[in-house]
């Protein structure tokens, strides 16, 4: 389990803030992460890496020259913000503009992508690209649903190194492409990690058994077997990769092949060697060639006791990438000339609006105060069901969603106090607080919500006072806008499956001409019938895909922590009824 720790909520940013500390040479903090310490090279295209915390050497020690250019930071096991990616993109932009890689997870590709936009619209050239390698999260005829593991690394090297030879963005972009297209993974493991603060696993796996195709957040396996010997995990390993070849290779004989045998937290590196030395001979009595192998702790899951085997089959031109020189806090490979410079500057601060807001009329600003008390309600209720949140998301997900939704949730009432401390409406108010939710909370969770309170905070805006009916047509706005960010609909056993009654029952009790306390005790009430009913569905969507038949029985847990809110959110109407909200 995890020993050493303050405050849990504080651990990913103490963590970087240490790390900074000990990797001066290589790196240098900015808002959101960490970009090298030496400039990027006028006209070289920069590759930002980026992800959840609990994955060290992934992916703040994977930044120096020959890899990544920079690495957004998120909280533990959450992707960050589209703002933290922003600051750390632009950080890092050399002028050739900058390709975002992570792995394909929901936050991830939500977060990248809404910095990418951001950046194109400032004038950054911008792509994305997800990591897809581990076999065991989809089949071969659904490879773009696959989450990324511990390939992230040798697709990652590749594209790094082709922007060091000066190729255009759209270059690199196509070897991240191949080299992705090329890398295969598949791991096991003996125990689940512990996040920070917990007082239990994310998962365990019965004495003398295994976990087979576990995540890198603590998500289950999709099965599980004996516990093997070394010799018989290695069997395992290699036969499950060389079981699904890339399309353009024909058979493993006279293929070439970067290995890499990855510890995922508390496997020791004896044990390592001991199973790399048979999946060394198998894949030799197969006739691979190994190239450059790599055995040790590269992507990781907190304490997790498991392994996992990446193969990237190469051709020269991959080969060459594979092989090419880098030196980060935690890879190195070959020699480079003489170090850059550390550059003397200071931190980047991080970019925050004006402190000014624009003032809200009288009754606007009156409506901002109940918004205030509803979004300390939404903070009590988070912080009372915490445990419970994440003991439901464990069950088939990675168990971070309390967590998740108490930085949220605790930054957007911070966020909120001071922006209706300047004078701002209830609309200005709502922003900034869905601003601050997303980028504190990161991962999917966070920006669904704040794309949600953005929603209703343009649709109230700053003039008038909120009618019943206007309300109302915002909740429509958010459901609207979560379903086209997240890409869910009603079914799939995700918040939208509360979200969308909850708004249609809203909107047509105010249509009646219900009051509004009254109307959303009505849609309180269809939310919480239809987080309940999630119980019975089996996701289709997100980490818990691909453990289905894990998560029946039990509801989603974004579903049912939406359902807990709009109930404390009547609450608070009720306690205002007659007044401007």
């Amino acid at each position: 389990m995890t020993r050493l720790f303050n405050d849990p909520t504080a651990f990913a940013d103490e963590a970087l803030d240490g790390f900074v500390a000990a990797h001066r040479r290589w790196v240098r903090p900015v808002t959101g992460g960490v970009v090298r310490a030496g400039a990027t090279p006028a006209g070289q295209v920069a590759v930002v890496i980026g992800g959840g915390s609990g994955h060290y050497p992934a992916f703040s020690g994977l930044v120096g020259r020959g890899l990544a250019h920079g690495a957004a930071v998120g909280n533990v096991f959450a992707s960050p913000s589209a703002q933290q990616i922003r600051s750390v993109a632009r950080a890092a932009h050399g002028g050739a503009g900058v390709l975002l890689m992570y792995g394909n997870y929901a936050g991830d590709v939500l977060h990248f992508g809404q910095a990418a936009e951001r950046l194109t619209g400032e004038g950054v050239e911008a792509r994305t690209f997800a990591v897809t390698d581990d076999i065991s999260s989809a089949g071969p005829e659904e490879t773009a649903k696959r989450r990324g593991i511990a390939g992230d690394l040798p697709v990652f090297k590749a594209a790094a190194a082709a922007a060091e030879r000066g190729l255009p963005l759209d270059d690199v972009l196509a070897v991240a492409e191949r080299a992705n297209a090329r890398t295969r993974s598949f791991g096991i493991a003996f125990s689940g990690c512990t996040l920070p603060g917990a007082d239990h696993p994310l998962f365990t796996v019965a004495q003398a058994r295994m976990a087979v195709g576990l995540g890198i957040h603590g998500e289950p396996g999709i099965g599980e077997e004996p516990l093997p010997t070394a010799d018989e995990a290695a069997r395992l390993l290699v036969t499950s990769l060389l079981a699904e070849l890339p399309d353009d290779v024909e058979g493993p004989d006279r293929q070439r092949a970067a290995v890499i045998l990855n510890g995922l937290g508390s496997v020791k590196y004896e044990e390592l060697f001991v199973v790399y030395r048979t999946v060394a001979e198998l894949l030799t009595d197969a006739g691979v060639e190994i190239v450059d192998p790599e055995v040790g702790e590269l992507v990781t899951s907190f304490d997790m006791a498991g392994i996992s085997l990446t193969l990237t089959w190469l051709d020269d031109d991959l080969e060459a990438l594979w092989r090419a020189p880098a030196d980060t806090p935690a890879f190195r490979k070959g020699a480079l000339g003489t170090p850059e410079p550390v550059r003397a500057e200071p931190v980047i601060a991080e970019e925050t609006d004006d402190l000014a807001a624009p003032e809200g009329s009288d009754a606007s600003r009156r409506a901002a105060a109940v918004v205030l008390d509803v979004l300390d309600a939404l903070a009590a209720t988070v912080d009372a069901h915490v445990g419970e949140l994440g003991r439901i998301d464990a069950v088939a997900g990675d168990g971070d969603h309390g967590i998740g939704m108490q930085r949220g949730s605790t930054a957007a009432r911070r966020a909120a106090v001071d922006t209706h401390a300047l004078g701002a409406g209830a609309g200005t108010v709502l922003v900034r607080a869905a601003d601050a939710w997303a980028d504190k909370a990161g991962g999917t969770s966070g920006a669904l919500w704040g794309s949600m309170l953005r929603a209703v905070g343009t649709t109230l805006g700053d003039e008038d006072a909120p009618t019943a009916a206007r309300v109302a047509d915002g909740v429509r706005q958010a459901s609207a806008a979560v379903r086209r960010l997240g890409g869910a609909e009603v079914g799939d056993k995700t918040m939208v499956d509360v979200l969308v009654p909850f708004a249609d029952t809203l909107a047509a009790a105010t249509a009646e001409g219900v009051p509004l306390a009254a109307a959303w005790d009505r849609a309180a009430g269809a939310a919480e019938a239809a987080a309940a009913a999630t119980a019975d569905l089996l996701p289709r969507k997100g980490r818990a895909r691909p453990h289905a038949e894990k998560s029946l029985g039990t509801p989603d847990a974004g579903a049912h922590s939406l359902s807990l809110i709009t109930r404390a959110v009547h609450g608070v109407l009720n306690d205002h009824i007659g007044e401007a909200i």
